[in-house]
């Protein structure tokens, strides 16, 4: 069974973001810690990917009694993207886990180490992902009303500050890459 995983876009928080992979992870992190507002926050997450019809739904595990219930959308290029997303926090997530994975079926699962900086509006992420490699991925959380346009040109300005080339970007999610991997 698949469900629905959106309501109404409209009222969606939206994200414009960008996926790049790291070929330099150090100096990648230096740049990124020296454009950072606040100190470095290393964080290993497990990310549990379920069936749905539109879009994405995971179940990002922190700990045993930390979790969010994230449905995303967004398309699937390499470049400069805008994301739609509705979160929930739960103390719960390996209950809820198991709710979710017996009412629709788990796709698989995402491990990652992710180094969190921040710099303005944007959530900077340098990902060691299990079985895939080392990762970049930039997130400008747009404010309500705020027109694309500038979180466009803030994930262009950053790209230039982080020597990001075109390249280097890629499209999907890690999921969609460890499916791949797997299927060859």
């Amino acid at each position: 069974m698949t469900v629905a995983c959106f309501a109404s876009p409209e009222v969606m928080p939206t994200n414009i973001e960008i996926k790049a992979v790291v070929r330099d992870w150090d100096q990648t992190c230096k740049r990124a810690a020296s454009l950072s507002d606040v100190p470095l926050e290393i964080l290993n997450q497990e990310d549990t990917f379920f069936n749905c019809i539109t879009g994405r739904l995971k179940l990002r595990q922190f700990s045993s009694q930390r979790g969010e219930l994230i449905a995303y959308q967004r398309d699937d290029v390499a470049g400069t993207k805008s994301s739609r997303y509705l979160i929930t926090r739960t103390a719960e997530p390996e209950t809820l886990r198991h709710v979710l994975a017996n009412s629709l079926g788990i796709v698989g699962t995402v491990k990652k180490q992710r180094h969190l900086y921040l710099h303005g509006q944007t959530r900077i992420h340098l990902d060691k992902v299990e079985y895939l490699g080392t990762f970049l991925e930039l997130e400008v959380v747009m404010k309500p009303d705020q027109p694309l346009a500038e979180g466009e040109q803030m994930v262009r300005d950053l790209m230039e500050k982080l020597e990001i080339r075109p390249e280097e970007l890629v499209a999907g999610a890690y999921m969609d890459f460890i499916l791949k991997k797997n299927a060859s």
